[in-house]
Parts: C-alpha cells; structure tokens; sequence
C-alpha cells in the first residue's frame, strides 16, 4: 500500500538533494503513463489533479482511478490537489482522497493569500494533510492551461516568503523566480540568486509550477537550491497531442481507440525522463523505508435505541449522513441496520477518516457535537465506538 504521506515524501526529496514529479493528469492515459513511468524508474511520484482542469472531466470519477493506481502501485504514491481556488474546495479533495493541497491565492493581494492560504492550513492539518502556499510561479507556454495564467507575475521576494510561512504554517512554497519575461520560443530565464536566499531563508522544500522552456541543467539547478515538487502538465499534454497528430497522419482512418493508442507510451517517455533528471529514479525503496503509509481510519458505532420508531431512526439516520459527511477529513458516512431482527445491537455506523489526525478535529467540530447532542445522545442505547486503523487497501 504505497500510497504515503506527501510531507514525509517531499522532506525526503529535499533533504537528499532531488526533486519528485508533481504531474498534472487529466484522464486515465496520463494516469496509465505517468505511472508506468514511475514503476520502471523506481522513482517516488505526485499523482496532480488542478482544479483549473476540472471542467475537462468528473473529479470524483478520476479520483477513483487516480487513488487505486496508487494503491496498487509498487512505488511511493502522494496524492495532490493543484491550485485550489477556496476552502471549500479544499475540504472535497481530501474527502475525495487528496493527501495534499494548494491553494491558489497568488494572484490576490498579499494579505488575502495570506489570509485564505491560513485558513487551509489550519482545516488541513487538523486532516492531517500538508499545504503548499504560492507566491507565485513561471508561466507555461501555450498551451491547455496557458491561457489561466498571466505573463507578468511578481516576483517572490525573501521578506514576503519569509512573513507568508511563519503566519500561514505552509509546509511548501510556491515561488517564482524568473529573472525576466521570456518569449514563446525562448528558454525561461531564472534568477537563481533569488532562489538560493529563499531556500536559505525557509529551509522547508520549495515547489516550481513549470513550463517546457526548462532544459536539464535548469532543473538541476533549481533542485540544488531547494525545489523538491515540480509541477508538470504542458510537455505531456504536448505528447499526448503529438502521439494523436501522428497517429492520424500515418492512419488517417483510424478510430478514436486507434488514435490513441499511443498516449500513454509517449506521455511516460517524458515523465520518465523527468524522474531521472531530476534525480528521483531510483529513490523508490529508500523513500518507502522512511515515510509513514497513508491509511484511512474506520470509526464504527453500533448500538440500539430508546423511545423513537424505525421511522424516526431512519431520519436521524439522514441527517447525520448529511451533517457529518461535510465535516473536513471525513471521507464517507455509512449507516446500516442489523439482518436479523433479534441482534444485540440493531444499529451501526462506518464513518472513514481521512487520517488519524481526523479522530480530534472530528469530535471536536460543532456540526458534530451539535449533532450529537441534539439528535443523537437523546435515544442512543449501550453504544459502543471504536477507531481502527485500515490496512491492505
């Protein structure tokens, strides 16, 4: 089960010197090749999903297919919400199985990405789940996701870095250090200087939302001076276009399956080539031995009830399916009732936390308490509750 803590996995990446991909996937081809990738490489991997590319297909159905290939994987697996736009959307990928997130506020002023980058912070880690802020970052080229992001960003200064992770408690940060606007065509030029006294400043690991313009000795030398996270979606959405472009030329009959059949090979050609320049191949094993699993928690209840119909069970039921599922951390609420009729307890529910870290910040919620004192306590017989930590999921 590799799927594992994204703050452990990026810690290690930063504190050996290396960088792991945090490739953006739109649909299972990306999912498929990014994977393979990783699996021949031996490299750890950051499974992407950006909610700027939400309207291009359902989330939840992706998350099923993203969170089971990491499951099921043989190398170490984060799982990460891209460029969040709000707490709220923020609170639903980790109930959908994100165990990372980033909020995107860099274009706000400085103090409501503060503000707002805080408030995920504080919702997130009582979930157990890290937070990447943003300051900024360098521009794709053009692209699927070009057109959301302006040329002219401001640049990350020290101070502001410095001020934005000690009152927000990011455990990443999202920078941008161009050196100057570069043309289409023309390679990013970074301003390396301003990325050593960032590093030197936070000492926590640093995070690139990059474009194509990067030749490998960039890359390397970000990775030097702290980014250990580097997001990436323009070059594999551009293979995948070239494997289709290429497809329909050399077969211009071809069907949809036909068309593309090669996407996930070309799309893993690149994301292999990523894991190994930017050192992760081969890091696998080591990286497993250090980080902790990430596992859900099931708290199951059962108990009887006084002085209420079945009726009246069941709209309790209802509402605390309702009420508790919205509560952050809580991944799904279950209700059931005994197959025969003369149990010893008649009632029982499974709610999966996210993290352990939930078990608190859960009963200590107003929505909970309110609801269980109100709806819950008043009729609930010789119940018993207990957490326990899943394992071979």
């Amino acid at each position: 089960m590799p799927l594992v803590h994204m703050k452990d996995l990026l810690n290690h990446a930063y504190a050996h010197g290396y960088a792991v991909g945090a490739f953006d996937v739109v649909s299972l081809e990306f999912v498929e090749g990014v994977m393979a990738a990783a699996e021949r490489s031996r490299a750890p991997v950051i499974l992407s999903l950006a909610e700027s590319h939400l309207e291009h297909y359902d989330f939840e159905l992706l998350m099923s297919g993203v969170e089971a290939a990491a499951r099921r994987s043989a190398v170490p697996v984060a799982l990460h919400f891209d460029r969040g736009a709000n707490l709220e959307a923020a609170v639903r990928a980790i109930r959908l199985g994100c165990n990372g997130v980033m909020v995107d506020a860099s274009q706000s002023t400085f103090s409501d990405n503060l503000t707002r980058t805080k408030a995920v912070v504080e919702m997130a880690h009582a979930c157990g789940v890290p937070v990447e802020g943003d300051l900024g970052y360098i521009p794709g080229v053009a692209g699927m996701d070009a057109q959301r992001h302006p040329a002219t960003l401001p640049y990350t200064t020290v101070a502001e870095a410095k001020g934005f992770v000690e009152r927000t408690g990011v455990d990443f940060l999202a920078v941008s250090i161009r050196a100057e606007q570069s043309c289409p065509k023309g390679k990013a030029k970074l301003d390396i200087q301003r990325l050593r006294s960032i590093n030197q400043a936070l000492g926590i690991p640093l995070a690139i939302h990059c474009s194509a313009r990067l030749d490998d000795d960039q890359f390397r030398r970000l990775i030097v001076h702290g980014v250990a996270k580097i997001n990436y979606f323009t070059a594999l959405a551009e293979a995948a276009n070239a494997a289709i472009r290429a497809r329909a030329k050399s077969a211009p009959g071809a069907d949809y399956l036909d068309l593309v059949q090669g996407v996930g090979a070309a799309i893993s050609t690149e994301a292999e080539h990523c894991m190994r320049v930017w050192g992760a191949a081969g890091r696998a094993a080591e990286v497993l031995s250090c980080c902790r699993p990430w596992a859900p928690v099931e708290h199951l209840i059962i108990h009887n009830v006084i002085g209420i119909s079945e009726k009246e069970v069941t709209a309790m039921m209802i509402e605390g399916q309702q009420t508790l599922s919205t509560i952050p951390g809580v991944r799904s609420v279950i209700t059931g009732r005994a197959m025969r009729e003369r149990a010893q307890y008649r009632y029982c529910w499974q709610v999966r936390f996210a993290a352990p870290e939930v078990i608190d910040s859960y009963h200590e919620h107003p929505d909970y308490v309110a609801f269980i004192n109100r709806r819950f306590r008043p009729v609930a017989d010789r119940e018993i509750s207990i957490d326990y930590a899943m394992e071979g999921l």
